[in-house]
C-alpha cells in the first residue's frame, strides 16, 4: 500500500503528538526524541512531525511511501523519464529508519521524497540523518538541491 507522507515542522513535539492522536484518533507508530511519525490507515497518510528544524508550523518535506525497493526504481524511472531532476538514496538512515529513496523538488522546490522503509534504526541525539544533502551522491548533475530534503 502507498501512502502521501506529510513532514512537519513543530515547536513542541509533546502538544503535537497529543493534536495530531486525536486529530486522526490513533497513536504514533514511532516516537524518538525531537521525532515522531504516525502511520494513519484512514486516510492513508503518514505523518512526520520534526521539532526544532525549520519554522514551526511550516512544511519540512513531502513524500509517498512505497511498498519495496522495486516501487523506489520505477518511480525514479518513471520521473527521470518525464524529465524531471532526480537524486537517489540506497540503505540511508534517515528518521530513524533504514530507506531507499528517491527525492525530487517540485517546481518551488519544495522536496519530494518517494520511498520504502527497509528497517528500524536508532539515530545519535538530535540527528535524523547520517548524510547531510549537500554531501548525498547525485544521480545526475541536475539533481535537485533543496535545502529540506530529508527531515
Amino acid at each position: 500500500m502507498s501512502r502521501v507522507q506529510l513532514a512537519l515542522n513543530v515547536s513542541d513535539l509533546d502538544a503535537a503528538i497529543e493534536f495530531y492522536s486525536k486529530l486522526f484518533a490513533t497513536t504514533p507508530a514511532k516516537v524518538r526524541p525531537g521525532y515522531a511519525n504516525f502511520a494513519v490507515d484512514e486516510p492513508p497518510l503518514k505523518l512526520v512531525l520534526i521539532e526544532g528544524h525549520g519554522e514551526p508550523g511550516t512544511l519540512n518535506h513531502l513524500g509517498v511511501e512505497v511498498a519495496s525497493t522495486d516501487d523506489v526504481a520505477t518511480a525514479q524511472a518513471r520521473l527521470t523519464g518525464e524529465g524531471l531532476a532526480c537524486a537517489t538514496e540506497e540503505q540511508v538512515a534517515c528518521c530513524y529508519a533504514v530507506q531507499d529513496k528517491v527525492w525530487v523538488d517540485g517546481p518551488d522546490k519544495e522536496p519530494w521524497e518517494i520511498y520504502t522503509v527497509l528497517g528500524d534504526v536508532e539515530m545519535a541525539a538530535g540527528e535524523l540523518r547520517t548524510v547531510e544533502p549537500v554531501e548525498d551522491a547525485l544521480c545526475c548533475s541536475a539533481a535537485p538541491e533543496s535545502e529540506a530534503r530529508c527531515c
